[in-house]
This record gives C-alpha cells, sequence and structure tokens, in this order.
C-alpha cells in the first residue's frame, strides 16, 4: 500500500499545482478578466522587447491569443495549466479561455511561460475559438532563474494559420514529453 502511494504522489502532486494555476487571479469576475488583460499587455511588451517585428506582425494579423501557463513535469508525469485571450483584430471582440495539458514522458522540472498565438487568417482564428485546439508531441528545454537567462525562438507554425511565439518566464525545465493541449472557452469569465 505504502509503495503505490509512493508511485501515484508525482501525480497527485501535479494535479494539485497544475489545478491551481486553471483560473486568473482574482475574487470577482472583473477582477479576473483585469488579470487576463495585465497579463497580456505584459507579455506583449515583452515580446516587443525581444522582437521588435512582432508588433506590426500581429497588428496585420486577423488575431492574436495570449496565454499564461504553468508546466510541471515530475518523473514520468507531466501536466500544465493555463489561461489567456484571444483578440480579433477586425472586430476587437475578446474571447476569454482556459487550457490544460497532461503527458507522459521523462523530466523534471517547473516552466512559467507565455504563449502568443498569431492567427493569419480569420478561419483558424475562428476554429481556434469556437472549437479550441489540440496539440501534442512537445520536446523542449528551457532554463531562466529571476532575471538571468531566458527563451524566445522566433515564431513556430504550429498549425495552419497559426504562429506561436513563446516567453519563458522564469524555472527550470528539461524535457520530452508526448503531451496533448486543449484550449476551450472560459464560460466563465465570457
Amino acid at each position: 500500500m505504502r509503495r503505490q502511494i509512493y508511485r501515484l504522489a508525482p501525480a497527485l502532486a501535479i494535479i494539485v499545482l497544475t489545478t491551481a494555476c486553471m483560473t486568473p487571479p482574482g475574487d470577482t469576475v472583473a477582477s479576473q478578466r483585469q488579470s487576463v488583460h495585465n497579463m497580456r499587455r505584459d507579455a506583449l511588451t515583452k515580446l516587443y522587447m525581444i522582437r521588435p517585428g512582432t508588433k506590426a506582425i500581429i497588428r496585420r494579423a486577423a488575431g492574436y491569443g495570449v496565454f499564461s501557463n504553468v508546466n510541471i513535469n515530475l518523473l514520468l508525469v507531466s501536466a500544465g495549466a493555463g489561461w489567456g485571450i484571444v483578440r480579433d483584430n477586425r472586430t476587437g471582440k475578446a474571447t476569454y479561455m482556459k487550457m490544460g495539458s497532461a503527458g507522459i514522458g521523462i523530466g523534471l522540472g517547473v516552466k512559467d511561460f507565455r504563449g502568443i498565438f498569431v492567427f493569419t487568417t480569420r478561419r483558424a482564428m475562428r476554429q481556434f475559438v469556437e472549437h479550441g485546439w489540440n496539440a501534442s508531441a512537445q520536446a523542449d528545454a528551457a532554463a531562466k532563474t529571476g532575471k538571468q537567462g531566458g527563451a524566445l525562438a522566433g515564431a513556430i507554425d504550429v498549425a495552419p494559420g497559426i504562429k506561436l511565439y513563446q516567453i519563458t518566464e522564469h524555472g527550470l525545465a528539461l524535457q520530452a514529453t508526448i503531451q496533448g493541449t486543449k484550449f476551450w472557452k472560459d464560460d466563465e469569465l465570457n
């Protein structure tokens, strides 16, 4: 019995830690929305400082999404959770969303990052917002503690009409996982 508990401990720890990351900070819907907008502003400011040309790319795009995600990898189990917002550049409409991920693979660490999706077509943005989006297969290495280090690659194509920039906030992760990530509308904030 004790041996089984020790085997399940990493998975239980991941579930508890990532569940806490699923909702934006705040006690009310209004304060949670404000937290999402603050995160978006901060992430875009960092992206524009690191890659100044992205400001024009995002302005010309059909829309964009900015997500805060915490991913935890403990031995053979990994999980992540987060939240964000998608903005339609033509209408100005904002859609609040959640995200979650789970997987298996060898690794150890915690990675707090911002994902900035650029939708080059209206169809890709509509599909992402209305039907969610699934991603799988992840392999990455990122290291940053405090103000040291950092990681930002150029945009990668993650699906037709969708490019992704990823900014690592802080943490240390070395992982190779097969992981599924799902995005969906946040019913409480919309």
